[in-house]
């Protein structure tokens, strides 16, 4: 199919973006050939038209369908391209929280700046011996494979990490060093491995700083080598180092810092051991003050310096030496501190007694002076003479910050190279396995010589990566015979040429440093000259003629030529140096005495403002012959060799690469940026793997998961026997360019976007078959809800249509009714409405008539009375009027006259003016005057009238004014009078609404009355009949209460029932935790008891001593051996010893039991001396009593004084022996003893030595004193013994009578004595017990007196309560007293239980201490001695010969017997052949042989060398099912055998009457049952190991991998890491193969007869660790986190449940084990979209963890495009829903846990008697008696 066939509608393909770098976008139309436009619709709706380069014509990447993203392996995309890739990863990223991703061989790591928790051991456990396909991705998964892949090839592996600074290389690193450590531990006892990691520590302290983007960022490369011995553990490792930036040392860009020892020896400054440095705070050295920014958030620099210290320590760096390394970094810094004063433009110098010199001259042990003098000045040497020249003061800061360098760059080395030497191996190196932390490509705005050695180192090693990646392909191509075409992938030989070759830049740039007027722009023209225009990759810039630009793999990176010189020769002064090695501290001229023999010694620029300035730093040592040679080479040379030196050593292994991905530049967790990460995938060479993997065939499948995958596309007829054939057919029909696809041996190659193509086709087909189905089944379902609707519609009409015609029957009836009441009673509510209405009508009447005539009458008076007030109102007015009016006219006409005069007046005047004027005034003027003077006088006359007439008016005025203001005041009155009237109306008129209103109110109440009194008297008959009622049933309800009390009661008492039950279950659980705990030490016990006897086997292969024999000890000391302390081929005082040999931190626990145990055991033999020096003085004064007829008796025999004086010769020398072999092993401890032993636990194992040697001298003590003891008990005995034989009966009697008569007499009466006392202290003790039973009856008396008096009081108070009152209270009461009787009885139970395990404590200690006597006496009482009674003379009579239920044999036969019936048996033939336990039954019989002679000694070593003899054989066949199951299954019926047999009656009780007269007589072998029970959990413990051992390949695969139910799962693409799977047979385990493994395991335990119960933990021991290792399995896998996977689980885990019901088994608790992942496989199928599928989750998912449920969401992925995937908003709804649940914040489950094993009592019905022994066990030495 062509490629451009696939851009039809709906097709999404990938568009470029200058912010997302990628935009997804969907065809609007087909494309077709031609067009110039693609119509194109982004994801957030907007349109577009994408245009087609004119010129290309290529089309846009395509997408990948859904279901291919999120894959683990990038290589599985169908389209492999840019796009493709950082999408996948950023949906990983993101949505999944994944931060690692293959791509082909290369693992992908995003920083996530966050601590996530998959790092633990139980990961590294659940990785571990995994293949690298079938697990997630991860750093794990890497070191796994380059482990495997060392040990299955015995080829050399590297672990390349690369990537930018802050990508995390070096954490990447740091955590493959660490999988190493776990999983393969060391070879010695050094803890190589935790150097291994110490290392770390030292040298991020000294190697790691700040930067901008990293706050602990490397800045150097190293290489680390871990040894490996022949069997895989790690012997020895060695560093080697690239690149320090020493240029850091002077000088940091803001916000940088230096490196991290500098802080954190300032922060340490306070110490008492750091004085004398004389530091303070940081920000006062000029070194690290630089950066502005000395703390780093987090990270405390004095806590950090402890580790550092700690981690030197532990290398082996003596405190002496620390403290000079801090010297020499402290001078560093006072040397950073120095300053110069300007003499001249061409000198300087130094103030005098300048401090900070002052200081460094004091740490270095160096001349003041001459340290002065020499940093400003330097010496010129010619070919005749030399010259003394100062220097300016810029050449010497120079010069001063090159020494700084120069120094602790030899200081670095110096550290790496003790750090190699205490990392080298002991013993010779078989293999070892590189970690490469190297930086990665670089590019800023300013590029100098440190970013073109890094991108040098970078071109080399992506050139061996390139060819790695090709010649991987070209084998995969190769193997499966697929016509190999070359693929044309990027060869950066070139510009490695450009850099290295003959006459390249580092040639040119070495010749011209050597050049005495050599300078960077000469070399820049060189550079021109030479490579501008003859070399591709090499190009000018074009504003500048001091810079070049090179065409790296990843970029163009312009270089700035300045200082490339300087930092090529990386000068120091010689004369600096020479005054360093004089110096009289001693660790300084270390430094510099190997300088001339390192092939690249680390000096220093005397530029100190470059930021990046970096020098190879290599510990490897050159030839003597080439120092002076060697010292004179440059950087660039040096850094070339070395950089040689490592791909030489990388191409000699076998590599594996990481790439770090730093996802943003501002350290947000889980934030990405797609042009940063572009960058870096660009730069790494991701994208160049997935070009050359797309440039050929880049999808493979198998035949069968093609087949599997595409089977839906085939018919039937297509199907073939041949799968090959059938693929081939299909493909030919679906494919038909057959340059697409190719047929391999194994696998069918495809091109890029063919399985796309497949998958389109795929999915089209089954979404037209899902249709179809989904038609067919609608219609089907709404058919029959349509025939199931239209049916109940019929009925529920028929049932309504019935209703509705009695409802309105019913209506009809009561509407009817309803009228006539309504008519009578309408009828008399309107006749008392108008009667009511009449009567009120005529009140209103009478009131308002009356009201009327009154309100007339009073309008009638105000109206004559106010016409009279008119009246003379109207006067008044009219005179004041007139009088106003009069007034004006007057005062008008006065006016009127005034301008008139006026007028006349100005006439006159101006007629006066004139002559004629006077003349005519003159003329009439005395007749004027007299006119005048008349008319004054009349004017008087009328003013004197007027006068009076004005007074007259006053007068007239003031009595009219009197008359008016009376009339206005009587006016006044009247008002108000109106106005009171008014109010009365008003009054009178609200009062008449009052009334109105109150006789409504009296009616409506008067009918509420009536209404209420019918009611009344209604409710008061209703209330009659109901308490009739209740009196009624008052009998019968109190009858009920008495029965609710008696059910409260019940149910109380089953309430405590059940606390009860759940106390006892919570106590079993912690009775299987303390058993766990036991049995975990019972294991680790073994596994010491194993480790010691190598050691010793060790110890006498050195020493040549031949290993010692069994040790014996006194029978009385076997009798009185502890629980814990059993003897066996090894003795108490070997076996104590190997207790201490485990390190102190998991041995702690251990160790302090174990001293417990040791001091409980010295009291015992101290009471046990006790008691035993009692016996001795009561035997003394019988001896005493006695001696008066020693004289008669017959001396004592030569033979038994000789025998007795043997005897303790005997037991000294073998005190003696265990006294040495003690102290020989405690040297040998002392002496080889662990870092651990010798660090702060020493002084524990120290205090257990010294209790071990207490406990074995209080032993030898306790032995003599036992021989003594012995001695005189024998002498005793044969004193007292007669001549003759106890065969004789007769004078034996007579003997007897002769004790009685003499010897016994004192004896009895101090029996009877004892007796009479006993009896009078029993008497004392009965009566104390009966008058405390007395005071307790008195106290019950009394109580229940009160209880009376109580009850009395609340029956008095009840009866004056109304009868629910009283019911109530006497309910309450009940339940008070019911409670406090349970609780009384919950603390007498208590109390009864603490009693009755008291007194079983106290029984088995009375028990043991008179079985210990009665041994005792029984071996050191003569037979006379044995009869209490002097009644009667006793017989004793003789076994029958024909005795039957026992084995005798020969003390020499032990071995033997052991030999044939343990170490030789085959458990096959006797299983098959014999009845079960067969062996059991044999050793048990020959025990009671031994119990019946009562020989303890033959008891106590058959019993050992039983024990001894199973350990030896399960150490020997341990790794064989049979064996152990065999063995543990004996071991229970041994076990069972001493308890049914022991006598006590706790196990009699099943036994038969000839069972019971079986059982032992003389010996309580208690302590050797607790022994075998140990033996037992160790077997079970083996067992389980064992069979986990053959389950765990199967697991995996049958139970995930193997698809069971056919064509569910359907297979996706997978990558490369799938393909090249490190087992060739992986997969061929099913279902099938588990199940018939477990019938196997069934079928060989129930043939060994093992006990049900046993059989049962072991099955729930299988299905545990079935269901934890897929579950862990399942929560690392991402492709296995499906739906269809989920149901292939659930029909597995269904199988096997199967399984439990066929065995009988279901109640075995496994199917309980199976919850964790039937839980998970119901999460991969349930719904997860809604709230309500939240819930429903939390709900169901209770046995699984808050971190599984979450993960598993994460992974969970489609298989199909059906599917969908969980959206991350529901990851977040189901977490805050589970944020309060409680549970163990780790992912996986512990796959090693193993149950504690319980051995119920299991009698056995066989007869003793009955069992026959075969021939061919070759017992024949043996006989039945």
């Amino acid at each position: 199919m062509a490629a451009s066939e696939l851009y039809t509608k709906y097709a999404r393909v990938w568009i470029p973006d200058p912010e997302e770098v990628w935009k997804s976008a969907e065809l609007l139309k087909d494309y077709k050939p031609g067009d110039k436009v693609l119509q194109l619709r982004l994801e957030e709706g907007k349109d577009l038209e994408y245009c087609l380069d004119p010129k290309t014509k290529e089309l846009p990447p395509l997408r990948n369908p859904d279901i291919l993203v999120g894959e683990n392996d990038l290589t599985a995309l169908s389209y492999l391209h840019e796009p493709a890739v950082l999408h996948n990863l950023k949906v990983r990223f993101i949505d999944s929280k994944l931060i690692y991703t293959y791509c082909g061989i290369v693992l992908v790591a995003i920083n996530p700046y966050e601590q996530l928790p998959i790092y633990g051991e139980d990961i590294i456990n659940a990785y571990s011996g995994q293949n690298m396909g079938d697990m997630d991705p991860h750093i794990f998964a890497v070191a796994e494979e380059a482990y495997k892949q060392m040990a299955r090839d015995e080829r050399n592996q590297s672990i390349i990490v690369s990537g930018e600074s802050g990508a995390g290389k070096t954490v990447s690193a740091k955590y493959a060093m660490r999988y190493f450590a776990t999983v393969s531990g060391s070879a010695s006892e050094a803890n190589v491995e935790e150097k291994v990691l110490a290392s770390n520590p030292i040298m991020e302290s000294i190697g790691n700083a700040k930067t901008t983007r990293n706050d602990n960022s490397s800045r150097f490369g190293k290489y680390i080598e871990i040894g490996f011995d022949k069997r895989y553990r790690i012997i020895g490792a060695n560093m080697r180092t690239y690149l320090l930036e020493k240029s850091r040392v002077v000088f940091q860009a803001e916000e940088e810092r230096n490196y991290h020892i500098f802080y954190q020896l300032c922060a340490s400054a306070a110490l008492p051991e750091f004085k004398t440095l004389r530091l303070g705070n940081a920000n006062y050295f000029h070194y690290t003050k630089q950066g502005g920014s000395p703390v780093i958030d987090g990270v405390n620099d004095a806590k950090e310096m402890v580790n550092t210290r700690q981690a030197c320590t532990l290398l082996g760096i003596s405190d002496s030496y620390q403290m000079g390394i801090f010297r020499v970094l402290a001078g560093i810094l006072h040397l950073g501190n120095v300053e110069f004063a300007s003499r001249d433009s061409d000198s300087c110098t130094i103030p005098p007694k300048h401090e900070p010199l002052s200081i460094f001259c004091d740490l270095m042990g160096v001349e003041y002076e001459e340290m002065a003098h020499w940093l400003c000045h330097r010496k010129l040497a010619t070919a005749t003479e030399t010259y003394i020249k100062p220097i300016s003061k810029l050449h010497a800061i120079n010069a001063r910050d090159a020494l700084a360098k120069h120094i602790y760059a030899n200081l670095f080395n110096w550290i790496v190279d003790h750090v190699n030497k205490a990392l080298h191996a002991t013993v010779k190196q078989h293999s070892f396995i590189g970690v490469l932390d190297i930086y990665g490509f670089e590019t800023f705005e300013i590029n100098s010589f440190e970013q073109f050695c890094i991108n040098y180192a970078n071109e080399k090693l992506q050139q061996q990566f390139n060819m790695h990646v090709f010649k991987l392909e070209q084998e995969e191509y190769m193997k499966e015979q697929i016509p190999w075409t070359l693929i044309d992938f990027y060869d950066n030989q070139p510009c490695i040429n450009l850099i290295e070759a003959k006459m390249g830049i580092l040639d040119l740039l070495d010749e011209e440093c050597k050049m005495p007027k050599g300078s960077d722009d000469t070399w820049a023209q060189k550079l021109y000259n030479t490579h501008l225009n003859k070399c591709a990759l090499f190009e000018k810039p074009r504003l500048s003629n001091k810079a070049f630009i090179i065409k790296h793999f990843a970029d163009k990176v312009e270089y700035q030529c300045e200082g490339f010189l300087e930092k090529n020769k990386d000068t120091v002064y010689e004369e600096q140096i020479k005054v360093l090695k004089s110096s009289k501290f001693k660790l300084l001229p270390e430094l510099f005495q190997d300088e001339e023999k390192v092939l690249s010694p680390t000096s220093a620029t005397p530029s100190g403002r470059v930021p990046l300035s970096r020098t190879a730093v290599k510990p490897a040592k050159a030839r003597p012959g080439q120092a002076s040679k060697e010292h004179k080479k440059t950087v660039g040379h040096q850094f070339r060799n070395s950089l040689h030196l490592l791909m030489e050593t990388l191409n000699a292994t076998t590599p594996h690469y990481v790439r770090c991905i730093k996802p943003n530049d501002f350290k947000f967790p889980f934030t990405f940026d797609e042009k940063r990460a572009v960058q870096q995938l660009r730069a790494c060479g991701v994208l160049e793997t997935i070009r050359i993997s797309a440039a050929g065939f880049p999808s493979r499948w198998t035949y069968q998961e093609f087949f599997s995958r595409y089977r839906v596309l085939m018919k039937q007829r297509d199907v073939l026997s041949d799968r090959k054939q059938t693929c081939k057919n299909v493909l030919e029909k679906l494919i038909l360019d057959k340059d697409k696809y190719q047929f391999g041996k194994t696998k069918i190659f495809f091109r890029a976007g063919q399985v796309a193509y497949l998958e389109k086709i795929r999915a089209d087909k089954l979404r037209a078959a899902c249709i179809r189905i989904q038609k067919t089944i609608r219609g089907w379902l709404m058919r029959k809800k349509y025939v199931r609707m239209r049916k109940a519609a019929i009925t529920i009409q028929r049932y309504v249509r019935g209703y509705q015609a009695r409802c309105y029957a019913k209506f009809l009836r009561r509407t009817r009714a309803a009228i006539t009441i309504q008519k009578f009673q309408r009828m008399y509510v309107v006749r008392k409405r108008y009667q009511c209405m009449r009567a009120a009508t005529i009140a209103l009447q009478a009131l308002l008539r009356g009201y009327m005539a009154r309100s007339k009458y009073q309008m009638m008076l105000r109206e004559h009375k106010s016409i009279i007030i008119q009246k003379h109102v109207r006067g008044w007015l009219a005179r004041v009027h007139y009088r106003r009016t009069l007034k004006a006219i007057v005062y008008l006409q006065c006016c009127y006259r005034r301008m008139m005069a006026k007028r006349e007046l100005k006439k006159l005047k101006i007629e006066a003016r004139s002559v004629e004027r006077y003349k005519k005034l003159h003329i009439g003027l005395e007749n004027k005057i007299m006119q005048l003077q008349r008319k004054i006088d009349e004017q008087n006359k009328e003013y004197k009238s007027l006068l009076e007439k004005l007074s007259n008016l006053e007068i007239t005025y003031s009595t009219e004014t009197e008359k008016l203001r009376s009339d206005v005041e009587r006016l006044r009155m009247s008002e108000e009078e109106a106005k009171n009237a008014a109010n009365r109306v008003l009054s009178l008129q609200e009062e008449i609404a009052k009334l109105r209103k109150e006789l409504h109110q009296t009616q409506s109440e008067k009918k509420t009355i009536e209404e209420w009194a019918d009611k009344y008297k209604h409710e008061t008959e209703q209330l009659v009949s109901e308490l009739k009622e209740q009196n009624t049933l008052l009998k019968t309800e109190k009858e009920e209460l008495n029965r609710r009390i008696h059910d409260q009661a019940r149910e109380i008492t089953e309430t405590m029932e059940k606390k009860l039950m759940e106390e006892t279950k919570q106590l079993e659980l912690d009775l299987n935790d303390e058993r766990l705990r036991y049995q975990n030490l019972l294991n680790e016990f073994s596994r010491l008891e194993e480790r010691y006897d190598d050691l010793k086997d060790e110890m006498n292969l050195m020493v040549n001593i031949p290993k010692p024999g069994h040790k014996r000890t006194d029978s009385t000391h076997s009798s009185n051996e502890s629980e814990y302390t059993f003897s066996s081929e090894i003795t108490e005082a070997e076996d104590l010893p190997v207790r201490m040999e485990e390190p102190s931190e998991k041995k702690a626990p251990l160790d302090m039991s174990l001293f417990l145990k040791l001091q409980k055991r010295v009291t015992e033999l101290e009471q046990e001396k006790q008691s035993l020096q009692d016996e001795l003085d009561r035997k003394e004064e019988q001896a005493l009593r006695a001696k008066a007829k020693e004289e008669e008796r017959p001396p004592i025999r030569g033979a038994e004084l000789e025998y007795e004086s043997l005897k303790r010769q005997e037991l000294e020398s073998e005190n003696k022996k265990l006294k040495n072999e003690l102290n020989e092993l405690q040297k040998a401890l002392t002496e080889t003893r662990s870092p651990e032993v010798t660090a702060p636990g020493a002084p524990a194992y120290r205090v257990l030595l010294d209790q071990l040697t207490s406990v074995s001298e209080e032993l030898e003590v306790r032995k003599e004193e036992v021989l003594i003891l012995r001695s005189q008990l024998v002498s005793q005995k044969e004193a007292i013994q007669p001549k003759n034989t106890m065969t004789d009966s007769t004078i034996l009697l007579e003997d007897v009578q002769k004790m009685k008569d003499k010897g016994e007499i004192a004896q009895a009466y101090i029996g009877l004595k004892e007796t009479n006392r006993l009896l009078e202290s029993q008497l004392q003790s009965q009566k104390k017990s009966h008058e405390n039973e007395l005071e307790s009856l008195r106290g019950e008396i009394q109580s229940l007196k009160e209880e009376n008096n109580r009850q009395q009081q609340l029956l008095a108070q009840n009866l004056q309560l109304p009868p629910e009152a009283r019911i109530e209270a006497s309910l309450q009461h009940e339940i008070t007293r019911l409670t406090n009787e349970n609780l009384d009885l919950m603390e007498q139970l208590e109390k009864q239980d603490k009693t009755v395990r008291k007194l079983k404590k106290q029984l088995k200690v009375f028990a043991k201490k008179i079985g210990e006597l009665e041994v005792g006496q029984m071996e050191n009482i003569s037979p006379g001695q044995i009869i209490d009674e002097p009644i009667r003379p006793v017989n004793i009579p003789r076994k029958e010969k024909d005795f039957q239920g026992m084995l005798e044999y020969k003390k020499e036969d032990e071995q033997k017997l052991v030999k044939n019936l343990i170490l030789e048996l085959k458990p096959r033939g006797v299983a098959v052949n014999l009845i079960p336990g067969l062996p059991a039954y044999i050793l048990f019989m020959c025990v009671r042989h031994a119990d019946y002679l009562n020989d303890d000694q033959k008891v106590r070593s058959l019993l050992t060398s039983t024990i001894n003899g199973i350990k030896k054989v399960l150490k020997k066949r341990g790794d064989d099912f049979e064996t152990v199951s065999f063995w543990l299954s004996n071991t229970c019926r041994f076990l069972h055998c001493l308890k049914q047999y022991s006598g006590e009656e706790g196990f009699m009780k099943h036994n038969t009457p000839r069972q019971n007269e079986h059982c032992l007589t003389n010996f309580d072998l208690a302590e050797y049952r607790q022994v075998l029970s140990d033996l037992a959990i160790q077997i079970y413990q083996q067992l389980v190991r064992v069979l986990e051992n053959i389950l765990q390949p199967m697991i995996v695969s049958g139970m995930l991998e193997h698809e069971t139910i056919q064509g569910v799962s359907g297979v996706k693409p997978t990558g490369l890491r799938k393909r090249t799977s490190s087992i060739a047979d992986e997969g061929t385990y099913t279902l099938d193969s588990i199940i018939r493994q477990l019938n196997s395991f069934h079928s060989v335990m129930c043939q060994h007869g093992m006990d049900p119960e046993l059989i049962k933990q072991v099955v729930k021991q299988m299905f545990y660790i079935i269901g934890a290792v897929t579950l862990n399995n399942l929560l690392l896998r991402k492709d296995m986190c499906s739906w269809s996977k989920g149901m292939q689980i659930r029909y597995n885990v269904s199988q096997l449940e199967e399984w439990l019901r066929d065995k009988n088994l279901m109640n075995s608790g496994a199917k309980e084990t199976l919850e964790p992942l039937i839980q998970a496989a119901q999460l991969l199928q349930v719904k997860k979209k809604t709230d309500e599928d939240a819930e429903a989750i939390c709900s169901m998912c209770n046995a699984l963890t808050t971190a599984q449920i979450v993960k598993v969401l994460n992974l969970y992925t489609p298989v199909n495009e059906f599917e969908e995937r969980v959206l991350v908003s529901f990851i977040r709804t189901i977490q805050m829903r589970l944020r309060d649940r409680k549970d163990s914040p780790q992912l996986l489950m512990d796959a090693k846990h193993i149950f504690p094993v319980t051995f119920p009592f299991n009698p056995s019905s066989l007869a003793l008697e009955t069992i026959q022994i075969p021939a061919s066990l070759g017992l024949g030495f043996i006989s039945r008696v």
